[in-house]
């Protein structure tokens, strides 16, 4: 045994020398032109997954490299790269030096708006062409993940806030978020091109942001590019959650975050190559997430995860899988309450320890996406560019409703007061698109220079929806703000019945309150199915070097059918046309105008008086700006003027006492119009900002239904964003940005409309506008980095609004702490 031991120990000792000898060492440093020491700079072993970055003195080293003959390629922001081959014998140490030379490039892992001069991840998956956002004729806006890690943004809206023109519809009780842009309710949200959830109103969704590579905002008609106006060819635009791809580079991060209220958030982001000849690479993000709330007896636990592949079998093809998955379970709130009646902002700044809702409540929301992506490069101008994405949301929730009366229930003594009732809901949304492009780039017919798109795509929706209530009459509870409030759902309620009234209307038996038991109706679903066609093709036409043309059209078909009627079949179809020109007088200024149509199905059923269907609407859009990036574009300004009209809308045909006749009419003028300025980027090579201001001017306008001149609910006439970054030296950092919303309607102000909340003739109250200012601090070191986030530093609270359903308060004060490793 003693024997056996010695030998181990032998061996032990000797194997670091064998293994030493049949491996080398590759070391040296990494300078400027003016020789000063570069760090972090990359060095990679090129086809291997041997890599590494420098210290602060420069110096590199590589150990355990197999012998052979290698190409070291070193790399680093703002410098061109090298690339020196070196042959390795075994247990020897090859010694370099690379000397770097500055660029006027611009930083491309570092701008706020993603990747200077190229089309950013996913873009063409809602755009379709193959050009960069500068050099479309819509106003996109895109937001990259170094903005969103910055500014510690874990919502959509934190990050959209970025985006002029771009702000919150309502959050339903903080179950989901739900944005709209120009004064249009909900625009779609999708994830990688596909849309999440398939209400056309946008009644919002949720996500992670640690899996996200960008968010893209094009606003304005998408009919062009995504479909009819019910579908996804909002009038009012799109978002594009972008979820991270691969990386043929080997790294990652992780990072811990600790905040107010109770949260607790580790995340995690690892990517590299998976062969040696690099022909595979993967990414896996992932992050979970624990807190409270400012408001008692409201919580949030949810899990993420976002794994990738790309595979490489040539130089000319790509093949990309991804999966994103998330499973959200949160406390929905109710918010608080206004004081008076519609027309007067009487909102009450309920106390954090007062929660309206029961303890028992909660909303789960799990969604997971799917993606395939294909992309082969034909020849050196012709490409094919498919790509099949799916989502599947399923959503469950126990949520408390307040009623200050109806539901067959008498009025309350004072405004302080709500009868409480609780209901369940479930929705089953399933989403997918199959989009096929050819494209072509820089194909000459004579004189002309062509960059064109042609494609089709296959959209399918099946949707489920189930509910379940109290019945009329009956209810939990009574509540008033001014009291404490019970947060336990007890076994019993109450149900009231009506006084009895003779054949004279006098009161025979008067009304009594009995307590009963609460129960809720029988869980009722309702499905639907719906499918569309697209048939479309763009062309951009360069005339001479400083003038393009642009042209497309597509034709839109849609059906669907019901639950309710499933032996009908409801169908409609499109043909939307899209023209514009830009003009560039010297290089980094575009200057372009569009005109582009969409067209709505709603309603397109409903008939005259004659019975005749009165078929779809149409939508007008003009849009007119530029585009200028400055300083070898690492500045970026955008100037936007819009004007959208709703024309020959289907509108209901009122008596001369305001009652509804049955029937419609062909009419009526909805517009929206403003002016949106944005600038992003880096103003010095160690100062970044972003700033917008946007003025939307909505109104409805020549409608039987609503107020001449009055605005839809939700929509402010200006919005202002404001963030600035500076990088300090020996690594600190600073940022302070600022937001403000405009006062807005709450809901829309209706001559003859009734449901929701709308008394007719009565105008509803403004939402007051608000103003928040976050500050960051950070400081790197080497691989390490410590963040602390002060957001809404002055505690200044405003609200947004559902109409009378839900009236949510934005976050008071809040810090939180971030300590990450980058590898």
């Amino acid at each position: 045994m003693q024997r056996f031991f010695t030998l181990l120990g032998l061996l032990l000792l000797l194997s670091p020398a064998v293994w030493a000898q049949n491996t080398a060492f590759v070391q040296g440093k990494v300078v400027g032109d003016d020789l000063t020491p570069l760090s972090p700079a990359n060095v990679m072993l090129e086809g291997t997954s041997f890599g590494t970055s420098t210290d602060d003195a420069g110096n590199f080293r590589l150990s355990g490299v197999p012998a052979g003959a290698y190409q070291v390629s070193v790399s680093m922001v703002g410098y061109k790269p090298q690339s020196r081959a070196v042959v390795l014998e075994a247990g020897q140490t090859a010694v370099l030096t690379f000397e770097l030379a500055a660029t006027n490039a611009v930083l491309a892992e570092v701008e706020v708006f993603g990747v200077p001069d190229k089309q950013p991840e996913k873009l063409a998956t809602i755009t379709r062409l193959p050009l960069k956002p500068s050099d479309q004729i819509q106003s996109i806006s895109v937001i990259s993940d170094r903005l969103i890690e910055l500014q510690g943004d874990l919502t959509i809206s934190e990050a959209a806030r970025n985006v002029p023109g771009v702000y919150t519809f309502a959050t339903y009780g903080n179950q989901r978020e739900s944005m709209s842009s120009r004064g249009y309710r909900g625009i779609p949200i999708l994830k990688n091109g596909v849309r999440v959830n398939s209400d056309f109103r946008g009644i919002g969704v949720l996500t992670d942001m640690q899996g996200i590579e960008s968010v893209q905002v094009l606003k304005g008609a998408a009919a062009i590019t995504q479909g009819i106006a019910t579908d996804l060819g909002s009038p009012g635009g799109v978002i594009n959650l972008v979820t991270k791809t691969p990386k043929f580079e080997a790294g990652g991060a992780a990072a811990l975050r600790v905040g107010s209220f109770g949260q607790l958030r580790p995340a995690f982001d690892v990517y590299g190559p998976l062969s040696e000849s690099n022909k595979i690479a993967f990414r896996l993000n992932g992050a979970y997430e624990r807190t409270n709330s400012y408001r008692v007896g409201v919580s949030l636990e949810k899990f993420y995860i976002n794994p990738s592949l790309e595979w490489r079998p040539d130089d000319k093809t790509s093949i990309i899988l991804e999966m994103d998955y998330l499973d959200d379970s949160r406390t929905p709130d109710p918010g608080t309450i206004n004081l008076s009646t519609n027309d007067v902002n009487a909102i009450y700044d309920l106390p954090y320890d007062k929660f309206l809702g029961f303890s028992s409540n909660r909303v789960t929301t799990r969604n997971a996406t799917y993606s395939l992506r294909f992309l082969r490069q034909l020849s050196s101008q012709l490409s094919l560019r498919a790509a099949y994405i799916r989502s599947d949301l399923d959503v469950e929730g126990i949520t408390t409703g307040l009623s200050a009366g109806g539901r067959g229930l008498p009025n309350l003594e004072t405004l302080s007061q709500r009868y409480r009732t609780i209901g369940g809901s479930s929705r089953l949304d399933n989403n997918s698109v199959l989009q096929v492009d050819l494209i072509g780039q820089e194909i000459r017919t004579g004189a002309l220079k062509h960059t064109f798109q042609v494609g089709v795509d296959f959209r399918n929706n099946y949707l489920e929806t189930g509910g379940s209530s109290m019945a009329s009459g009956t209810y939990v509870d009574i509540v008033d703000v001014f009291e404490p409030i019970p947060n336990t759902l007890p076994d019993q309620g109450y149900v009231y019945i009506a006084p009895q009234r003779d054949e004279n209307g006098n009161i025979v038996t008067p009304g009594r309150t009995e307590v009963a038991p609460i129960s809720l109706s029988a869980n009722t679903t309702v499905s639907s199915r719906n499918t569309s066609y697209g048939l479309m093709a763009q062309d951009v036409v360069t005339l001479t070097p400083w003038a393009r043309a642009f042209l497309g059209l597509r034709y839109s078909t849609q059906q669907s059918t019901g639950s309710a009627t499933e032996t009908e079949i409801s169908r409609g179809d499109a043909l939307n046309p899209q023209l514009g020109v830009m003009l560039t007088p010297k290089k980094g200024l575009n200057v372009f105008a569009s005109y582009t149509s969409s067209t709505s199905l709603r309603g397109a059923d409903n008939v005259d008086v004659n019975g005749n269907e009165l078929g779809d609407q149409r939508i007008d859009q003009l849009e007119a700006g530029i585009k200028s990036d400055w300083f070898n574009n690492r500045l970026r300004f955008n100037l936007t003027l819009f004007k959208i009209n709703n024309t020959n809308m289907s509108l209901p045909v009122y008596d001369a006492n305001w009652n509804a006749t049955g029937y419609y009419q062909k009419g009526g003028n909805d517009e929206r119009k403003g002016v949106e300025v944005e600038l992003i980027g880096r103003v010095l090579p160690n100062l970044e900002l972003v700033a917008g201001y946007a003025h939307i001017d909505a109104q409805y306008k020549e409608h039987t239904s609503y107020y001449e001149g009055s605005a839809p609910l939700n929509t402010p006439r200006h919005t202002a964003n404001f963030w600035a970054h500076y990088t300090l030296l020996k690594g600190f950092n600073i940022g302070v940005g600022t937001y403000y919303i405009g006062k807005r309607p709450v809901n829309d102000w209706a001559t003859t409309v009734t449901h929701q909340g709308i008394v007719p003739n009565q105008k509803p109250f403004d939402v007051k506008a608000y103003t928040v200012v976050n500050a960051q601090l950070g400081y790197m070191y080497k691989q390490f980095g410590v963040r602390v986030l002060f957001n809404n530093l002055f505690d200044k609270i405003g609200y947004n609004a559902y109409r009378t359903s839900f009236i949510n308060q934005t976050d008071p004060r809040n810090f939180a702490a971030i300590v990450s490793y980058k590898f």
